[in-house]
């Protein structure tokens, strides 16, 4: 089965699409000014614009990895997440601190979903 890319770039892609199953690269929010949850919900409505390029949504995550630059943030990303994710598809998670690639990045998030059986 071919291999289909969503907005490639030099370094990575930022979702790839393989055996019905979609593989998001690591997301983080554009405007780095936000709270811990100010750059989740950037996060999740991005993994929600690519989850539809790639023709499935939130619904159908399998797993999640989040990673924070401090845990001292774990409850405030918690409320937005628990807000966004699907209830009843809830998807393995592991969530772990981390330095992460800038100094002003409090969360990234990397999600893998599959997709509608056709």
């Amino acid at each position: 089965m071919a291999i289909r890319t969503i907005a490639p770039g030099p370094r990575m892609s930022q979702a790839v699409i393989h055996n019905g199953t979609v593989y998001l690269a690591g997301q983080v929010a554009e405007d780095a000014s936000a709270d811990t949850a100010g750059q989740t919900r950037q996060i999740l409505e991005r993994i929600d614009a690519l989850l539809e390029e790639a023709g499935t949504d939130r619904s159908r995550l399998l797993s999640a990895t989040i990673w924070l630059s401090d845990m001292g943030g774990f409850k405030e990303m918690n409320r937005v997440w628990d807000a966004w994710v699907a209830s009843g598809h809830t998807p393995a998670r592991a969530c772990v601190e981390a330095r992460l690639a800038r100094s002003d990045l409090r969360v990234e998030i990397m999600v893998v979903a599959a997709l509608p059986e056709s």
